[in-house]
């Protein structure tokens, strides 16, 4: 009960310290169209009884032609006019409006001596108070109320029990009082972002002064479930910004298996302006660790939007002073961009950042997420990407990459890589387009640029001085020219010759040094400096499609086979580069001048390229023939719940099953490569399996030392078939795959969409989120759902030592013990170690306006529990979603 009170009372002072605008913004307009009429509503009820014999049944009257010119009203059940005390009453559906004023109600009394206005709703027969005035100014929002006045002359006027949203919050009930001069006094009003009209909870203002720049209030306090609760203050003082306010964010509790308790994610937020907003956050621990982070959003409406996340963790692990501490400084940066695809048609921009150090999940628990996929995730990918498209045909591309593997700390950076293509293009192609296209006129000819940067290094070495010397640049050229025919109407021919030219900035000079008794040591220098080389290659292919049907007249649902076999078979030959006199490649030499000779006895050669990021010519001549066979299964089988008898439809059984290789003729031995294949097949609509493998059709024996060797002996040979040195594959299935086609709208079209509704942005944003990222929410809609996947890899090498191989489950869940209550599990199986994966549970209940959850690890090494009660954000009541701590990093 501690924790329930603490967590209560965190959330009210949240609620204090975020109400200013939004009390401002209801005040300013709400009562600048108040308006009242003296009796009160009873005393209303009994003269519409009266009266009632005197209306006019009419179903819809005129405007008034006796009323001012500036006054316009209308009502659908009768109007009743009375003209010696130029009192105007209107029933049922009543409507009156005035210089932007627009108010509708069930009874509307107008006093034209006065020029005020009275509205309030009636009692039916049933006992219930109906047809409340809904009142509505120019420009601004539409608010209800039990019982309003007016004075259209002087804007001054009352409102009793006002029910209106300001900015995702609600205020409800009380009294108040506009004065001419636009000061507004209320009492006993309620805010809330429960939108109820009699809310769970709520801040409720005793009573209150509104001015132009400021709200002063007397006694607040909160309510829960109109139960007063002791804490309130005295008085408030709230400033009236006409932006986004800022405030304090308060932090929510817990425990740490291996930092301690901890105060999570409590900061400031600061709201910069309607575009850009920032939240600091920071996390303290009882065992000494901390954490911060820096987010900001910002959006431009049909231009971009994006989020920045700066996060930053000092872990301490053990006690200070004790051999045991150790204490870790981790980083990350993610950063996400994302421009409007019509905002400036023919460029595009975008980037996607997720760099830092490798043990930042590790030592911060995913950054206080607990999430299972970031902690085994072992590599960070990021991308910085420039696209324009010039002249409508030519396409510049420029990029920023940054790849990182977790495991080994390995960091590859491309800073930048520039792109620049033309698109294949017809040079000899008849203009006019007449006639039969000769054989020339189907030659085309393309162009391609790419130049990078490129540095492969740790992340200890990345920062230190000379890494910049690390880099590897170059730039290469292709001009591909092609043309294609068919032959025999059923074969595709096509021949193709393409020329490269490569670029460098460096090459290498290379020295033998001799070594008594060991082997000859190796001296490589770099050399600065342009160099270019060039090389072309011929080549042509022929494919074609062959179909096989297989009718069955009695087998079940099944009707027929459809079987399709894409051949594909093509030839190229590449010339010897590597000649001397070219200048590509150099004689090794040793120190004193001799040549260096290779196990044949032919002189050693090296491509000065070596060390360049796009390489050298090939050493030797090639004449490889490449062979591959596509294949796909289809069945055609019959509808049981057709009506009509007739009703088929089509499963793909096999999805692209693929075997490919090739075999080099001038290739000195080897010359038949690996044999791969891979393919998709499918059970049924939703459940499929792919897989994957590769053949080695080569024998190895053994070596008197222990080893293995690979000879140049096909394993058939022998009376084998070729060995199996890679194989995986996997499959997933939902068993409620409706669950998530609900929420697949594109972002911008639903913050788009969520703006013409009226809503604000930040409640558009909050709505975005769940097309964004739809597994970090919970949808109580969905009455239960079962997930699951199962992965198998198994890899060797050539010579069937060094194997390694993979098998895991992964499963996950969630089912509505009752319309409030859900449970949600995640867990796995490693079939290798004999052990469950991370497996977590959380319990999750929708309170309307509050939500409740509590997630726990039971086992591992990340252990943790969470109890979390906080307000919703209004627009997730209607949506019936909560939030799921554990996965989505909350800034609410």
């Amino acid at each position: 009960m501690k924790l329930l009170r603490y967590i209560i009372f965190l959330n009210f002072i949240v609620l204090l310290t975020s109400v200013s605008s939004r009390v401002l913004a209801f005040s300013t307009f709400a009562f600048r169209q108040v308006i009242k009429q003296g009796q009160n509503s009873n005393q209303n009820l009994q003269d519409t009884s009266r009266n009632r014999q005197q209306r006019n049944n009419a179903q819809t009257t005129p405007k008034d032609t006796i009323a001012s010119e500036k006054v316009e009203y209308k009502a659908k059940d009768s109007i009743v006019a009375n003209a010696d005390s130029s009192i105007v009453k209107l029933y049922g559906k009543a409507r009156v409006i005035y210089q932007g004023l627009e108010l509708d109600a069930d009874y509307i009394l107008y006093n034209k001596n006065t020029n005020v206005l009275f509205a309030s709703g009636i009692t039916n027969s049933k006992g219930k108070y109906i047809g409340r005035p809904i009142f509505k100014m120019e420009g601004q929002n539409t608010s209800q109320a039990d019982s309003l006045r007016y004075s259209l002359t002087t804007g001054a006027g009352q409102i009793w029990g006002v029910f209106t949203e300001q900015e995702g919050g609600f205020f409800t009930g009380g009294k108040a009082k506009k004065q001419p001069d636009d000061e507004i006094h209320s009492k006993g009003q309620t805010y809330s972002t429960c939108n109820l009209p009699h809310p769970h909870f709520g801040i409720h203002i005793t009573k209150g002064i509104v001015t132009e720049n400021q709200i002063i209030t007397g006694p607040v306090y909160l309510k829960i479930e109109d139960i007063p609760l002791p804490l309130g203050l005295p008085f408030a003082f709230f400033p009236k910004p006409n932006k986004k306010s800022s405030g304090v964010i308060l932090p929510s509790p817990g425990e740490d298996f291996t930092r301690g308790f901890f105060l999570r994610d409590g900061g400031y937020y600061l709201g910069l302006n309607d575009y850009w907003d920032a939240k600091i956050l920071a996390t303290i621990y009882t065992r000494g660790s901390y954490d911060g982070s820096l987010f900001s959003n910002y959006t431009k409406r049909y231009k971009y939007n994006g989020s920045i996340n700066f996060r930053y963790s000092n872990s301490r692990y053990g006690l200070e002073g004790t051999p045991e501490y150790e204490p870790k400084k981790d980083f990350n940066l993610s950063w996400n961009h994302s421009q409007n695809a019509n905002a400036k048609p023919g460029t595009t921009f975008s980037a996607l950042v997720d760099a830092g150090t490798s043990s930042f999940n590790e030592n911060t628990a995913a950054g206080g997420t607990y999430d299972y996929t970031q902690f085994t995730k072992n590599t960070m990918r990021s991308s910085i990407s420039y696209g324009r498209v010039i002249a409508e045909k030519i396409n510049l591309a420029i990029s920023a990459t940054g790849f990182q593997e977790t495991e080994n700390k390995t960091v590859s950076l491309e800073l930048p890589n520039i792109s620049f293509s033309v698109p294949s293009f017809n040079p000899f192609a008849n203009k006019t387009g007449s006639g039969d296209q000769k054989w020339y006129e189907k030659i085309s000819v393309g162009y391609s640029m790419q130049a990078n940067n490129l540095i492969n290094t740790t992340e200890s070495e990345l920062f230190k001085q000379g890494s910049l010397r690390k880099f590897r640049n170059g730039v290469s050229h292709q001009i591909p020219i092609s043309m294609g025919f068919n032959v025999l109407k059923n074969f595709n021919f096509n021949a193709s010759t393409t020329y490269n030219e490569k670029w460098h900035f460096q090459t290498i000079n290379r020295t033998y040094l001799k070594v008594l008794n060991q082997p000859d040591m190796i001296v490589t220098d770099t050399i600065p400096g342009f160099k270019r080389n060039g090389e072309y290659s011929v080549g042509m292919g022929v494919s074609t499609k062959i179909y096989s049907t297989a009718q069955f007249a009695k087998l079940g649902n099944f009707k027929a086979l459809r079987h399709v076999m894409t051949p594909n078979v093509s030839f190229s030959y590449r010339p010897d580069f590597s000649d001397l006199k070219r200048g590509y490649y150099k004689e090794a030499k040793y120190t004193d001048g001799s040549t260096v000779f290779d196990q044949a006895g032919d002189p050693l050669k090296y491509s000065i390229f070596e060390s360049s990021l796009y390489g050298g010519p090939g050493i030797g001549r090639s004449a490889a023939i490449s062979f591959s066979l596509e294949n796909a299964i289809q069945a055609k089988v019959l509808t049981p719940n057709d009506t009509t008898g007739k009703g088929e439809k089509k499963i793909d059984i096999i999805q692209g099953l693929t075997f490919n290789g090739s075999y080099n003729f001038l290739a000195k031995n080897y010359k038949l490569s690996t044999l791969s294949f891979s393919g998709r097949s499918s059970f049924t609509d939703k459940l499929g399996i792919n897989y994957y493998g590769t053949l080695d059709p080569y024998l190895y024996k053994d070596t008197i030392d222990g080893g293995r060797v690979l000879i140049d002996q096909y394993t058939w040979t022998r009376g084998k078939l070729p060995r199996l040195t890679s194989f995986g594959f996997s499959t997933s299935y939902n068993l409620n795959p409706d669950a998530f086609k609900r929420k697949t709208e594109n972002e911008q079209d639903l913050k788009d969409k969520a703006m013409k509704t009226g809503m604000t942005p930040e409640q558009s944003e909050e709505l975005a989120k769940v097309s964004r990222d739809p597994n970090a929410f919970v949808d109580f809609n969905i009455p239960w759902n079962f997930a699951f996947s199962y992965t198998f890899n198994y890899n060797t090498d050539r010579v069937g030592r060094n194997s390694t191989f993979t098998n895991s489950l992964n499963f996950n869940g969630d089912a509505n013990i009752t319309p409030k209550w859900k449970v949600q599990f995640n867990s796995g199986w490693d079939f290798r170690a004999n052990t469950f994966s991370q497996t977590s549970f959380a319990i999750y209940r929708d309170l309307h306006c509050w939500d409740m959850s509590f997630s726990w690890i039971p086992f591992g090494q990340q252990q943790f529990y969470s109890v979390d009660i906080k307000v919703k954000a209004s627009v997730l009541q209607d949506l019936k979603l909560s939030k799921r701590k554990n996965y989505y990093t909350r800034f609410n």
